[in-house]
């Protein structure tokens, strides 16, 4: 059995890696993954959140560069290497957009940069606010050149630095969703197409009554009871996403129950339990997979429209639903690119999410 079972899976395997698109779209999704896991290691602006602004420099083009002068703050934190790079790093320096500086007596003047090529008012600041006694150590190491790969947006804040921690917005909604939605939908879908009768009218009216309710609303309605919030919004979209994954698992298992390797089980006396989660459910579980597919992207977009409307991740946490939100109106500006750049990834991912579960389908389908 356990040879077929292999065989089995390598064959589907062997399918699925005959498909171009399959193949590609989850290289696709294994990258978006692990920039979501090392975002604030590749991220141009490490800070928490991604979340320095700098108003001077909103709304500029993709390969926009500026000079940035760095004022160490005196109040400073210790933080590990790992925390930096998982978290993002609490440094508390002052960024300062210039257009040009100059040292003069132990003193560093700077024009700040303002927008449309105005020049603003010459500014100073002791070189003892860095701790060093030789000019040059201040300028290589607290003024470098600052390039803005995907432009800045509203709030002068790094598009790309945006984009790359919104990402895990994105992959932390599809996972938790995802599981939760197959916890609850596999459990009460096994024991309504198992056990059948009471068991199964109660859980299928309970399916029919969250599925009449359309899924915005009732995650709407989740979120305002549960609060606004990063991990009130993952809670509530996977407790409205169970319903299809059980209505295809009671299916399912209505029809592998009374197959003759289960009524074996019976007569040897194994537990329900047993039967239900070591002989059925996993026969049963190909076409869970592809739903759990569809499932990440539906959630992916969920998340998106939530944020859109408010009520999803807050700010200051990236999330691409709410850089869309932040920025449609700047569409009529000429300067679309600002809510088009998250709406293009939310579309990309989602489209991976989808055609790896067609790849699955196809390759899962016996009958081909």
């Amino acid at each position: 059995m356990n040879e077929q079972v292999s065989s089995l899976t390598t064959l589907a395997l062997q399918k699925f890696k005959r498909n171009f698109w399959g193949v590609l779209s989850l290289c696709f999704i294994t990258c978006c993954g692990l920039l979501a896991v090392f975002a604030y290691v590749l991220a141009p602006d490490n800070s928490v959140n991604a979340n320095h602004m700098q108003l001077t420099i909103h709304s500029q083009p993709p390969g926009f560069s500026v000079d940035m002068l760095r004022i160490p703050s005196e109040n400073k934190e210790t933080q590990s290497v790992l925390s930096r790079w998982f978290f993002g790093s609490r440094a508390t320096e002052t960024e300062i957009p210039i257009v040009s500086y100059k040292v003069v007596d132990s003193l560093l003047y700077y024009n700040e940069y303002l927008p449309d090529g105005v020049m603003g008012l010459e500014k100073v600041v002791p070189l003892s606010k860095w701790g060093a006694d030789a000019t040059s150590d201040v300028v290589e190491k607290w003024i470098d050149t600052r390039t803005f790969w995907l432009g800045t947006d509203k709030y002068g804040r790094d598009m790309l630095s945006r984009m790359l921690v919104g990402t895990r917005i994105s992959f932390s909604i599809g996972f938790i969703a995802v599981f939760i939605s197959l916890i609850i939908g596999i459990t009460l879908g096994a024991l309504a197409g198992y056990f059948g009768g009471r068991i199964d009218a109660l859980i299928m009216w309970f399916i029919n009554v969250t599925w009449s309710i359309p899924t915005l609303l009732l995650v709407i309605a989740m979120t305002l009871a549960l609060g606004k919030g990063y991990w009130q919004v993952f809670i509530a979209v996977g407790l409205t996403m169970w319903v299809e994954v059980a209505r295809v698992v009671r299916g399912q298992v209505l029809s592998v129950k009374e197959t003759q390797y289960v009524t074996a089980a019976k007569a040897l006396g194994y537990g329900h339990l047993r039967i239900v989660f070591k002989h059925i459910l996993p026969n049963v579980m190909a076409p869970v997979i592809v739903i759990a597919a569809a499932n990440f992207a539906s959630a992916i977009l969920v998340e998106s429209g939530l944020s859109f409307l408010g009520i999803g991740a807050q700010p200051p946490t990236p999330s691409w639903g709410a850089m869309i939100k932040d920025h449609y109106s700047y569409i009529i500006l000429g300067k679309a690119y600002l809510a088009l750049v998250p709406g293009v990834a939310i579309m990309s991912l989602v489209m991976a999410f989808m055609l790896v579960g067609n790849g699955l389908r196809d390759a899962l389908d016996v009958k081909n």
